[in-house]
């Protein structure tokens, strides 16, 4: 699909409407949060930072398909339900940027995209305190101690401002301008959404652990919960839903959604393992010091190679030169080759679905966002 011009100036337009909507909503709690203390306030001063000026996917998504939904059945110059559709595309990206915290307590991440995350931002703002109160006396072990405690103070600040951002994010669907049945079905959506997303979240903890045998099947069920469901389906479906689409186009939504969502996992794990660092912001090798469960480790696992791989996956203290040595392996046991026909396989299935009962104008906002995600670098 060719991007106009106007499609240019229509995602902006989106854009800055998903901000503004943000901008309140965020704004709202860090107003309120000043009553509470200079340090709560600042959780929703970081968090507002981190939230505004994203890629804002998931919102888009759900946007461009409702306008898209609302231009195929031709309603009038003011389409139901619209300015609902970005309060709730706008609560989605709370939803995303409230998982994004807890998985990075979880990981242990202090960098997201080459910049400190709130974590990150928190521990960085602890050092500096304990270096004021420490200035000019002679440090003690309690002192010592107390700095050391900035991680845990860190960390529980990520915690927090997660499940305060989980409570905005039901707020506002709960308190959506809707029908009450269709508020309903949109509450439905959201915890079916966060059910699937926790569940995604421990298997892919109890793999990395060891708990859980890593076979492939169980990682591919451990992307489509914690990716697809979120980033794809939920946009998907809440558009039909708002837009007034029938079911059978939900689910077929839903389908291609499910479909390009781990195809969109699977591509973030050969980039992480494989991809340029200086284009993707991230530590090329995290995925093999933390030993997180791949398809990638999962056909490794299966070759020749594994024996010479196995030493290294794993250890926090992987030194470049050993994970090139891993990297090298993995390309040539044919990991790096199994999963990108693994994603070819689930852009087949994208592009098939999308021949169904998805009508036209709803598949060109499918097909640009597959173009998008295509071939990315970071």
């Amino acid at each position: 699909m060719t991007i106009t011009s106007n499609t240019v100036r229509g995602r902006t337009d989106l854009c800055t409407a998903i901000e503004n909507e943000l901008s309140g909503l965020i704004g709202k709690r860090a107003s309120a949060a000043t009553a509470y203390g200079p340090d709560f306030a600042r959780l929703w001063a970081l968090a507002g930072q981190n939230v505004l000026g994203g890629k804002f996917v998931r919102p888009l998504l759900l946007m461009e398909t409702y306008d898209a939904l609302q231009q195929e059945h031709r309603r009038s110059a003011q389409p139901r339900h619209r300015e609902t559709a970005i309060s709730i595309a706008a609560a989605i990206e709370l939803l995303h940027y409230a998982f994004l915290l807890h998985d990075d307590v979880i990981d242990g991440d202090l960098v997201r995209r080459g910049h400190p995350n709130l974590i990150g931002s928190l521990l960085a703002e602890a050092g500096e305190t304990a270096r004021t109160q420490t200035a000019g006396a002679q440090t003690t072990g309690e002192d010592s101690a107390r700095s050391g405690n900035g991680l845990h103070w860190a960390q529980t600040g990520g915690i927090l401002m997660g499940d305060m951002l989980l409570a905005a994010t039901h707020q506002s669907f709960a308190r959506a301008d809707l029908p009450h049945e269709l508020r309903l079905r949109l509450l439905d959506l959201l915890e079916h959404t966060i059910n699937e997303t926790v569940a995604g979240e421990q298997l892919d903890v109890g793999l990395g652990d060891g708990i859980i045998a890593p076979d492939l099947q169980t990682i591919l069920v451990m992307c489509r919960y914690k990716t697809a469901t979120y980033t794809f389906e939920l946009p998907l479906r809440a558009a039909a839903t708002l837009a007034g689409a029938d079911f059978g186009i939900e689910n077929a939504l839903a389908t291609a959604g499910r479909h390009l969502g781990l195809a969109f996992q699977l591509q973030d794990d050969l980039l992480s393992t494989f991809g340029d660092p200086r284009r993707h912001g991230k530590d090329p090798f995290s995925d093999l010091r933390e030993g997180k469960e791949t398809a990638i480790i999962a056909h490794a696992r299966t070759t020749i190679a594994w024996t010479d791989i196995q030493p290294f996956f794993g250890r926090p203290e992987l030194s470049v030169g050993d994970g090139e040595h891993v990297r090298r392996h993995l390309t040539d046991c044919g990991a790096e080759a199994f999963v990108q026909s693994l994603i070819e396989e689930q852009m087949q299935a994208f592009n098939h679905q999308l021949t169904s009962t998805i009508p036209e104008s709803v598949r060109n906002v499918m097909l640009d966002l597959a173009g998008q995600l295509e071939g990315r670098q970071s």
